[in-house]
């Protein structure tokens, strides 16, 4: 799977993870004030921590594939400028054939 497929896939579903985390979170808070047993909305604020945990660490991945992906792209990118600059110079050469005098010796 390609890079930029891996972060279209995880960037939406950790988000989502994230959201559901969200609100499975206020359920508890609900279930708690109703005087539901404690069990009950323990149990769903441990499941609501693990979804809102996950949905971090997915997007966190997703936003680390992106940056990839940016750094390949500009490293592309100045790597075809560099090479376009190193083809386009042509070695100076002398008139003679032999080696040019340094301009900061004198005879």
């Amino acid at each position: 799977m390609s890079t930029r497929t891996k972060w279209m896939i995880l960037a939406p579903c950790g988000l989502l993870l994230f959201s559901f985390g969200l609100t499975v979170l206020s359920e508890a808070a609900h279930e708690r004030r109703t005087g539901e047993p404690t069990q009950v909305w323990v149990v769903l604020g441990l499941y609501s921590l693990a979804l809102i945990n996950g949905g971090l660490i997915m997007f966190g991945e997703a936003l680390r594939f992106r940056i990839l992906l940016h750094i390949r792209r500009e490293t592309r990118r100045s790597m075809r400028q560099l090479i376009r600059k190193v083809n386009t110079k042509s070695p100076i050469k002398s008139k003679s054939g032999k080696k040019a005098k340094s301009p900061t010796k004198t005879d």
